[in-house]
């Protein structure tokens, strides 16, 4: 079997509200929950997750833009009245929906992590000891990074010894790549991930 590793923003894919939902993130919980490939997440990812997903999401500030755009366009004569009202009804819908949404954050993290095919796995002595080896290394890695970066390799050499060949690793955090923007191989970060032969 397949033996996948997410990270935060796999979370916050999956966590977003309905219509900021991303189909590739679902699809690979969907194969998880089919019983073709195991998920596998640092429970830390859950913790650094609530923060993007409640300033990414919050939509007061974008909504606030096209009201002001209505009044603006509504008193210019460039937008009639029974348009400024339907968008005004779409913005306050969307505000409400989201809202309501994120006030439930915490029950459907909770869902999330009790679904089958779906691994969320807690630091051990091993990766907090790796954590401190990594930190000493000058990656330029933030503190979440490092920790789940120590939670992956572990996790990884612990899968390897128990004869699962099959891992690859879901990124999309630019500083846990072991590329830069030019495709240009970062050495030391990838060759850790060689070395615990994931991908």
């Amino acid at each position: 079997m397949l033996h996948v590793f997410v990270e935060t923003n796999w979370i916050v894919d999956c966590a977003a509200p309905a219509h900021n939902k991303v189909p590739a993130a679902l699809d690979l919980l969907r194969r998880a929950r089919e019983g073709e490939i195991q998920l596998h997440l640092p429970a830390i990812c859950l913790t650094e997750a609530r923060g993007p997903l409640h300033r990414k999401f919050e939509p007061r500030l974008e909504a606030s833009r096209v009201r002001r755009f209505v009044i603006w366009a509504e008193a210019r004569g460039e937008l009639a009245p029974a348009d400024a009202a339907t968008v005004r009804t779409c913005l306050d819908q969307l505000e409400n929906t989201v809202k309501n949404e994120l006030r439930m954050l915490d029950q459907n993290l909770r869902k999330l992590a009790a679904l089958p095919g779906l691994e969320i796995f807690p630091m051990n002595e091993q990766m907090l000891a790796r954590l401190t080896d990594l930190s000493l290394m000058g990656l330029d890695l933030k503190p979440y990074d490092q920790a789940i970066l120590a939670c992956l390799l572990i996790r990884s050499e612990e899968l390897l010894n128990a004869g699962e060949r099959e891992r690859a690793f879901c990124e999309l955090d630019t500083h846990l790549q072991p590329w830069d923007k030019s495709a240009n191989r970062k050495r030391e970060l990838a060759d850790m991930y060689d070395r615990v032969n994931l991908w």
